[in-house]
C-alpha cells in the first residue's frame, strides 16, 4: 500500500511514541493531533485495511478500529417486505 500520505499528515514532525500511549489520557493527546489533519481519512483506513492492532490512527484508538472493522463483517439484515 502506498504511503507518501504520511508525509502530509500532522503528525509528521511528532515522536511515534505520542501515537502508541499506555493510557487513556494519552490516546485523547494523540487524537487531538489528528483532529482536522489532511490525511486521518487515509491514516484510518491503513490501519483497518492493515489490521494495525496498537495506536491511534486516523483520530481513532484501537478499540475504536475494532469497532470500525466489526461493523463492516455484518451484513446488512433487510426486512421482508420493505
Amino acid at each position: 500500500m502506498n504511503t507518501e500520505w504520511m508525509a502530509r499528515g500532522k503528525c509528521r514532525d511528532i515522536p511515534p511514541a505520542v501515537f502508541f500511549p499506555s493510557d487513556g489520557l494519552g490516546v485523547q493527546a494523540a487524537q487531538k493531533i489528528c483532529e482536522g489533519c489532511p490525511v486521518a481519512r487515509t491514516c484510518l483506513e491503513y490501519a483497518l485495511v492493515n489490521r494495525v492492532d496498537h495506536g491511534v490512527w486516523g483520530g481513532c484508538s484501537e478499540r475504536e478500529r475494532r469497532r470500525i472493522l466489526r461493523r463492516r463483517r455484518l451484513p446488512v439484515s433487510v426486512t421482508a417486505g420493505s
